[in-house]
């Protein structure tokens, strides 16, 4: 059994160049095309705020104005505490670009929101407006410290004979 060659002809320096800027034109143009495809966010800074932005282990305050397409207000809240990851993708993004203070108008696409699932007053496949104004955050550390004082402050007003529990001084007075 014999193979046949065939015997190719060298390339010359100038061809491999151009054969390589060949590829990263190609490989530029996916890399565009995808980017161009993934869907984003709007972002839109009204009123900067000051200081570092909050992270994904951070707890939101924020006030905020959500709106459908077509105007219709599907939730509103002047001081809402909220886990920055524990929200739609969408607005944990959002999130994580704002600085305290600020005020932002945002529009979550369906993608990014709530998909094609329907979430109470939110149609499926609703593009989300929101206008947010982050009033401060705090890690999740800092968080459950301030719920344990104040757990703890709480059982102290609750015992017998202890400030503010029946039978003891009124909270603030002195001890005997």
């Amino acid at each position: 059994m014999s193979v046949t060659t065939v015997p190719l002809r060298p390339v010359s320096k100038g061809g491999l160049w151009l054969l390589g800027l060949g590829v990263l034109a190609l490989i530029g143009v996916a890399a565009a095309f995808a980017w161009h495809m993934t869907p984003r966010i709007g972002f839109e800074v009204v009123k900067e705020g000051t200081g570092p932005s909050p992270t994904k282990a951070d707890v939101v305050l924020v006030k905020y104005e959500g709106k459908l397409d077509d105007g219709t207000v599907f939730d509103a809240n002047e001081q809402a505490p909220m886990q920055v990851a524990q929200v739609v993708p969408g607005f944990s993004e959002a999130l994580t670009r704002m600085k305290k203070g600020g005020e932002y108008k945002i529009s979550i696409p369906p993608q990014l929101g709530y998909g094609d699932r329907a979430a109470g007053p939110i149609p499926a496949n609703s593009t989300l407006h929101f206008t947010v104004t982050l009033l401060d955050f705090r890690s999740e550390a800092e968080v459950r410290a301030m719920q344990q004082q104040m757990q703890q402050m709480q059982q102290q007003q609750m015992m017998p004979g202890g400030p503010g529990g029946p039978g003891g001084p009124p909270p603030g007075a002195p001890q005997p």
